[in-house]
């Protein structure tokens, strides 16, 4: 707009017609601290001329909006609803809205799953969704599969290449083909092979750079994700405590050999995310270092998260962990690495996930918890987490030896009001979907026991994900949002 009107003299509408048809907004969050926004006073100090321009921008939005009122009736465009879409947010310190900002300017509004732009259209775009009725739309994630399949995962490639030919490397829809090897125990076979070495190079790396000792027969169960609790590793780290009280006080069961891996990083002023990562290590040292355990269990997290780890770490995945709090995870792409690569999900019905159980079959992926809708009713009913915690036994045992500093000896209060943070408002849910999310692990289990019925399920995740190539999502925009002929 700076550049239109000052530099080349248009007039203020023409200026903002050639603006919105040339910018579309892809919004990536709907948490609030990720919708940034500045301060009115240091706008105006740093670029005076632009904040001219928002000022500008939003009267001519503002009264959009109140002409729509008038005209209609209804009455939706009330105060409240004015005050939603202005480009200025007058609670407290006056400062810019950026997400408004992008979204006003742009002639195309896109989430990155079909849950996610469902919910734009209800949560934090409400009301701009009632202004303008057609510009939100959905573009599902993608992932470059010659990145994620071909290049890290070259036993799994080759693989696919022999048994199907190289139509998919073109047409990643080519790896429905698969579908017919799934029950082929030869094939079965080589794809666990596969699996296995993948397994074995990882637990070399993790040796050479950590010193943990790990065994490749256990079931790789990941969660590598940057850390924050909405993304809940806490949720997995107390599953993993629960899961440590029951080996040791039934150790005559027959439990699955199992090693949770974790990486990530947290922002650097994110007191709780690392204090998640201070308590997976803390964890781990119990854990790896209790002869009772007899190696049933090890929890280890990962230093130094990057792509070039990512590489490693996915290919080795049995278990893929994506269980972030339904309606707060926009898409992930994570999950969908982990499923061509023959890991099967256990998760939440968040994000991509709708959509990944839709192409690979209920059968195929584990979903425990509450949905976004129940997780929104939770909240606006009062939802008590003590009630829930003391009506499991399993997840209060956790919660008080995490909190007692069991896991923390030199530091007996280092987790103390992590774990009060549940017991008093658990905004992520954590407690609500504990006995869901383990009853799921004792799914996984029985489904790991049966070594056929995994790779068939491994098998048909890989087949069935085609869709979710980076392709198919560029192709979408290109058509879609710019009208450029493919």
């Amino acid at each position: 707009m700076r550049l239109l009107l000052d530099d080349y003299g248009l007039d203020f509408d023409e200026a903002w017609d050639i603006t919105r048809r040339t910018f579309s907004y892809t919004n990536h969050t709907l948490l609030p601290e990720a919708l940034e926004s500045w301060p009115v006073p240091l706008f105006e100090r740093l670029l005076p001329r632009h904040m001219q321009i928002v000022y500008a921008v939003n009267s001519r939005l503002l009264g959009e909006a109140r002409r729509l009122k008038a005209e209609d009736g209804a009455g939706q465009f009330d105060d409240r609803a004015i005050g939603t879409i202005s480009l200025i947010d007058e609670g407290g310190e006056r400062r810019v809205r950026m997400g408004n900002l992008a979204f006003a300017g742009s002639h195309s509004v896109n989430g990155v799953s079909a849950l996610h732009t469902e919910l734009m259209k209800e949560t934090v775009f409400a009301d701009f969704h009632r202004l303008y009725p057609t510009r939100i739309n959905n573009k599902t994630n993608g992932v470059t599969f010659r990145r994620w399949l071909m290049q890290c995962n070259h036993g799994l490639f080759e693989l696919i290449r022999e048994a199907i030919g190289d139509r998919f490397m073109d047409d990643p829809e080519a790896l429905r083909e698969l579908d017919r090897f799934a029950d082929d125990s030869a094939f079965q076979e080589k794809f666990l092979g596969v699996k296995r070495a993948n397994k074995v190079a990882l637990a070399d790396l993790l040796r050479q750079r950590v010193n943990a000792r790990i065994d490749p027969s256990a079931m790789f169960d990941i969660q590598i994700k940057r850390i924050h609790e909405y993304k809940r590793q806490l949720l997995n780290i107390i599953e993993a405590v629960s899961l440590y009280d029951q080996i040791r006080s039934h150790p005559e069961r027959h439990w699955v050999p199992r090693v949770k891996l974790f990486g990530g990083k947290a922002a650097p002023s994110y007191h709780n995310a690392k204090l998640i990562i201070k308590l997976a290590g803390d964890v781990a040292r119990a854990v790896n270092h209790d002869p009772a355990v007899n190696g049933l269990l090890k929890v280890q997290f990962v230093p130094n998260y990057n792509v070039s780890l990512a590489e490693m770490m996915i290919p080795a995945a049995d278990l893929s962990e994506q269980i972030s709090t339904a309606g707060m995870e926009a898409s992930g792409t994570g999950n969908m690495k982990f499923a061509v690569n023959g890991a099967l999900t256990i998760g939440t019905l968040d994000g991509a996930n709708v959509e990944m159980r839709d192409h690979v079959g209920e059968e195929n992926i584990v979903i425990f918890g509450l949905t976004a809708a129940q997780v929104n009713e939770r909240r606006a009913q009062g939802y008590d987490p003590r009630e829930v915690i003391g009506q499991s036994r399993e997840l209060g045992q956790a919660l008080d030896a995490i909190a007692s500093g069991v896991f923390s000896p030199d530091d007996p209060g280092r987790y103390k009001d992590l774990v009060q943070g549940i017991h008093d408002h658990d905004w992520f849910m954590v407690a609500a979907d504990f006995d869901s999310y383990s009853a799921a692990q004792r799914r996984v289990d029985g489904i790991w026991q049966d070594q056929a019925l995994w790779a068939r399920r491994a098998i048909h995740n890989v087949a069935r994900m085609g869709w979710f190539s980076s392709d198919r999502t560029i192709r979408e925009y290109a058509t879609d949002i710019w009208k450029v002929p493919v």
